[in-house]
């Protein structure tokens, strides 16, 4: 087994070696990038299991209005949002390693902190809507302010060490692993909470993300620091990095971003609802067909990622666009029906939707940019990611509520619709690389 200590990395890359092909797989990079791999799973997992398969049945339980419940989830996506750029760059002058495992080190204390104030709302040591609001509120403002870490420390890690023809692939590779958690987490929540209880599943959760950030912290390999933004400051006082979000080579993907975090938020936040109330179950027997349905959507994004993109070679515009249509097929499917069969195939589109969309604008984004810039980028697309979950609960669940359950999944269908027609206007068939003057990426360790 591969030893990922950094006392190992120092002597690997200490000892003579040949000088990697550009484009050649590093197997002494597999174990590193596989426990990034399993960070962003346990992050995605987490991330979708309450506001998918917990907080549903959890705010009928006691007493929260459907749409608190997807206020606390958008709040703390506000301060995702709002922090990953900051966390991007500070994985330039921290490393790679620290920022992420202090992102899973909040993200676990986050996890056990919503599930004690759930735990407690349930037995009846905390009540009124109000107060049981605030506290799950701070708890996952917390994973908002600190978690957002991990994400974009991953991917900079990863492109730091990627050749770029092979940039796509492997960004694929790892965002999967964050994709597969946010489609397998409710499916997990659903099987966990059904046997041992509806808030066990976050208490597994904190537990895995306590130890992924242990295992980050002294065991990823990062002897070399990541390149600093280029240049010293302009005339205007602003290094290259400033205001990166309105170049016109970044801009439409995190455009793109926005808009498919809003879509995936709404379907995700409101396709357990559509469950209780088209099969007629609540509580914890809802999560007897949400996690078949998760568990089906899961195999999807597996299916997507691991077999479609690495045989098919989509190019970055290509996976948008097949990433959008995939998942309005799925939006559509879930407004006519009442069969869960037909529920359950509409979730197996949006699994492979997520799973090709995903990489398409995450790997476009880091191609588009040079190696200095790469956790500047990486903290705009996570940030982007975390943008549309700020108002999809106004889309998801108060249009669900207040305007026709059918309503979230028309408009996040016409939506992806729009979306794959953007991507094929204003993307370019072949994606031309940013022609970086500085070292190849494999130096990295």
């Amino acid at each position: 087994m591969l030893d990922l200590s950094p006392a190992r990395a120092d002597e690997e890359v200490m000892a003579p070696q040949k000088t990697p092909d550009l484009g050649h797989d590093r197997p002494d990079r597999r174990g590193a990038f596989r426990l990034l791999f399993f960070a962003l799973l346990a992050v995605g997992a987490g991330n979708t299991m309450l506001v998918s398969a917990i907080l549903p049945p959890l705010s009928r339980e006691i007493g929260l209005p459907d749409w608190m419940a997807g206020a606390i989830f958008s709040l703390s996506a506000a301060m995702w949002a709002i922090t990953s750029s900051f966390w991007g760059r500070k994985s330039n002058d921290w490393g790679r390693r620290p920022v992420a495992a202090l992102g899973m080190l909040g993200f676990s204390v986050s996890m056990l902190l919503f599930g004690t104030f759930a735990s407690l709302a349930m037995a009846g040591y905390i009540e009124g809507a109000i107060i049981i609001f605030v506290c799950l509120l701070c708890s996952r403002t917390l994973f908002g302010l600190i978690g957002s870490g991990t994400n974009p420390a991953a991917q900079a890690y990863v492109a730091d060490r990627t050749a770029r023809d092979k940039r796509t692939e492997e960004i694929a590779s790892l965002t999967s692993g964050f994709s597969f958690g946010a489609v397998s987490g409710p499916a997990f929540a659903a099987a966990i909470g059904a046997v041992f209880g509806l808030l066990t599943p976050v208490f597994i959760i904190s537990a895995v993300a306590a130890l992924m950030s242990f295992l980050i912290f002294t065991k990823l390999p990062e002897k070399n620091p990541p390149k600093r933004e280029v240049g010293l400051p302009r005339k205007d006082g602003k290094r290259e990095g400033d205001g990166l979000w309105r170049d016109p080579r970044v801009l439409p993907f995190l455009i793109f971003a926005i808009l498919l975090s809003i879509v995936t938020g709404v379907l995700t936040q409101t396709f357990a609802f559509a469950i209780m109330d088209k099969i007629d179950v609540d509580g914890a027997e809802a999560m007897q067909f949400t996690g078949p349905a998760y568990t089906v959507g899961a195999a999807g994004t597996l299916i997507s990622q691991l077999v479609l993109i690495p045989r098919l070679k989509l190019t970055n515009r290509e996976l948008m666009i097949a990433g959008a249509l995939t998942l309005s097929v799925g939006a559509f499917l879930i407004v006519p029906t009442r069969e869960f069969a037909v529920l359950v195939l509409a979730q197996f589109f949006v699994g492979i939707g997520q799973g090709l969309a995903r990489p398409g604008f995450s790997s476009g984004a880091s191609l588009a940019v040079g190696s200095s810039l790469q956790g500047n980028v990486a903290g705009l697309v996570i940030s982007a990611n975390g943008m549309g979950f700020i108002v999809s609960p106004f889309f998801g669940p108060w249009m669900y509520e207040n305007v026709h359950p059918y309503a979230p999944f028309i408009g996040a269908g016409v939506m992806l619709l729009f979306m794959a027609v953007f991507a094929r206007k204003v993307f370019p068939a072949n994606q031309v690389m940013d022609d970086d003057p500085d070292e190849p990426p494999e130096i990295y360790d």
